[in-house]
């Protein structure tokens, strides 16, 4: 083998070096353990969807990058290539070389198909049982206790808010479709019911991965006002408040999505747990301004 031969063809195993490592970036699921890096990193590069796979721009990226650099290749030393891989394969090792380096490209695409139909049919994360549709559920009951870090920096603390209406929602960043909704929502419903001057205190599900040092960003993505506060913290202090507040979640062990309800709490201006109901934003605004009426009608 001529050495520009060898060098065809540590290229040639260079780049597919590089796609086997870009597309397990891409692809390995994203479990509670996933570094924070891995998690933006694999956000930014590839745009992760909700269930865990790239997003359009990221298959392109996938697909496109490797077929260029080998056409590149190709097109610059396709004869070299091809004449490296002949001495090869007259060779023992050689052969050996080649059939292993075949049979790992099987693998992986074998991993990879059955990684993109695992996460194709794990539905959203939410729990669909919890009712898109459900009327508003009368509740009338102290409001748990509810003190967390916020976005800002500072300590939140539902308490602090007796006076006025509070929705409290849990939603997390990694979440794409029904988080963001439900956000947008509770949002909309503090600008149709600002005459009570109401306020939104979101408690993150992912305390793993919603660190303290992501929520300003999480937050800006949410367009939050300055009425509303994101919450988290601690994991232990997290998942706490979440039982207390009796939020059911389970996270997808493939994905790292949380499956969870979509209903949020109405807290009155009494710190009394007042309503649970959809995230809707005129629903949800008239159960501000009823709880706000009722307290003032009935003080203390």
């Amino acid at each position: 083998m001529t050495r520009r031969e060898a060098l065809a063809l540590s290229a040639l195993a260079a780049i597919l070096a590089v796609t086997a490592a870009w597309w397990a970036l891409a692809l390995w699921p994203a479990g509670v353990e996933t570094p924070a890096w891995v998690v933006q990193t694999r956000a930014v590069c590839f745009g992760t969807r909700p269930d865990g796979l790239p997003g359009p721009a990221g298959w392109l990226v996938l697909v496109g990058e490797p077929i260029g650099m080998l056409g590149f290749l190709l097109a610059a030393w396709g004869r070299d290539v091809r004449d490296g891989l002949r001495a090869l394969g007259r060779s023992l090792p050689g052969r050996a070389l080649l059939a292993g380096g075949g049979m790992a490209l099987v693998l992986g695409a074998t991993a990879a198909a059955v990684r993109v139909a695992g996460a194709t049919t794990a539905g959203e994360a939410f729990d669909p049982a919890a009712g898109a549709t459900a009327a508003p559920e009368r509740l009338d009951r102290p409001a748990p206790p509810l003190r967390l870090g916020d976005h800002l920096g500072g300590t939140t603390d539902l308490a602090a808010y007796r006076g006025r209406p509070v929705i409290v929602a849990f939603a997390y960043g990694h979440c794409q479709t029904v988080c963001p909704t439900l956000v947008r929502e509770a949002v909309a419903a503090l600008a149709l019911a600002q005459d009570e001057a109401p306020a939104l205190l979101v408690v993150t599900l992912d305390p793993w991965r919603d660190r303290p040092e992501r929520l300003p960003a999480i937050a800006a993505g949410w367009e939050l006002p300055d009425a509303a506060r994101l919450l988290g913290g601690d994991v232990a202090a997290v998942e706490a408040t979440l039982d207390r507040w009796d939020v059911s979640r389970a996270r997808n062990p493939d994905t790292g999505d949380i499956i969870h309800p979509t209903r949020v709490y109405v807290v009155d201006p009494a710190g009394r747990l007042a309503w649970v109901a959809d995230a809707d934003a005129r629903r949800l605004a008239a159960l501000l301004t009823a709880g706000a009426a009722r307290v003032d009608r009935h003080p203390g």
